[in-house]
């Protein structure tokens, strides 16, 4: 009987940890499709709207700044209600935000259902890496590289169906750009079931390794120097090296997913291919984020955050200089972002000695993070309308590469964040 009993209770064990691991990338799969399904439509938008090309930049910006405003919130919002609650809520909203920026009428409902969507969206990043930390601490690069990878791969799912769906014909014409970011949202639902159902389990386990790290980041003494604050996370050095390589790798990714659509309509590819060549620069992406972990490991891992821009400075390299091997640059450029990505979600947990000080690391770097990043697209497609052409624009992301190659050398010395001197 003894025997026995030791044999089942690993699964008992293993169950809960699976079920959150589901959860949490099904979480990831809806943490950039509503996004990254808008660019490969501006073309479309533009021509419903009647908007410029420096508004669309905004329209693409508007869930940065939401991540940037409500960001800061969801530390607070996890502590009172919980992460689980908290993280459903913003699933709920999420689902509310998709299906309100597609109703037609009011040219508003685009913009408000996008400000809802933004803040959801911000909740969920912000508290997701914490739970990383917390439930899969002894496996925190691989566990964050293949939410990045999940996350990533269904990005990049939503710009490659998003035109076709919007050309499918519904009887008296094409469905449109609405019903196509409509289809973005498509796994919010499940989502949300899976994430319930999750949680309930996570409850009625025996002893939560979140609730045993909080309780143990609760009841650590403040720590000397750095550490001891009144700022708290706001007044570390090593923080806001990790909020600045958030947001140089985030402004770039943004400019590329909002405007390499229309940079592939210019060189002459049709729209659906277009679609297709974000598709690709996210698919590619997906690598990048699984080889993270093996960067981050050894003697390398010191080099890392400053090594994966190189990659993205040698695509754009390319598709200035040899523009005609355009899907080979976007396929680099994919891996670089890719890794950045992943890197930066890494940095979260292993710059926190705990899972709340992740959190707050995580709240703290994503939202002054994505208020750097939403300054991109309008800034790129601000830099198109007043040049008339793509140089400058391009230009521009090879100087944001520069920088985060400068704070990659910074940030990738092994320090922790409120650790003292």
């Amino acid at each position: 009987m003894g025997g026995e009993a030791r044999e089942q209770a690993p699964p008992r064990v293993r169950r809960p940890r699976l079920a959150l691991l589901a959860a949490v990338l099904l979480v990831a799969a809806n943490l950039r499709s509503p996004i990254t399904g808008v660019g490969p439509l501006l073309n479309q938008i533009a021509a419903d709207l009647g908007t410029t090309e420096a508004a669309l930049g905004l329209l693409a910006a508007i869930p940065l700044i939401a991540f940037a405003v409500v960001s800061p919130l969801a530390h607070a919002l996890s502590a009172r209600f919980g992460t689980g609650p908290v993280v459903l809520a913003s699933l709920v909203a999420l689902a509310l935000g998709t299906l309100w920026r597609s109703v037609p009428g009011a040219e508003a409902n685009v913009w408000a259902g996008t400000v809802l969507v933004g803040s959801a969206l911000a909740i969920a990043n912000v508290l997701l890496p914490a739970v990383i930390k917390s439930d899969f601490a002894d496996r925190v690069p691989a566990a964050t590289a293949v939410f990045t990878a999940t996350l990533s791969g269904f990005g990049a799912l939503a710009s490659g169906v998003v035109v076709p769906v919007s050309h499918l014909d519904a009887g008296h014409g094409p469905l449109g750009w609405r019903w196509a970011l409509l289809a973005s949202g498509a796994l919010v639902p499940v989502a949300i079931a899976v994430w319930a159902a999750a949680h309930g389990l996570r409850r009625r386990a025996p002893s939560s390794a979140a609730s045993a790290g909080v309780a143990h980041d609760a009841a650590r003494p403040p720590a000397s120097g750095r550490g001891a604050s009144r700022l708290g996370v706001w007044g570390d050095g090593v923080a806001w090296q990790v909020l600045a390589y958030m947001g140089v790798q985030a402004m770039t990714f943004y400019m590329l997913v909002t405007w390499l659509a229309p940079l592939s309509l210019s060189n002459g590819r049709p729209e659906v291919v277009a679609g297709a060549d974000v598709m690709l620069l996210q698919v590619s992406s997906l690598g990048g984020s699984l080889v993270t972990p093996f960067l981050l490991r050894g003697g390398l891992a010191r080099w890392a955050p400053a090594l994966i821009p190189v990659v993205g400075l040698a695509a754009m390299a390319g598709l200035l200089a040899v523009p005609g091997l355009f899907l080979a640059w976007v396929l680099l450029f994919g891996l670089s972002s890719g890794a950045s990505l992943a890197t930066s979600f890494s940095l979260f947990s292993l710059r926190a000695g705990t899972p709340a000080v992740a959190a707050r690391l995580s709240g703290m770097a994503q939202s002054g993070g994505y208020a750097i990043a939403a300054v991109g697209p309008v800034a790129f497609g601000g830099l198109l309308t007043a040049t008339g052409g793509w140089l400058v624009p391009l230009l521009f992301v090879v100087l944001v590469l520069g920088a985060q190659l400068a704070v990659g050398l910074a940030v990738g010395r092994e320090r922790h964040v409120l650790a003292g001197p």
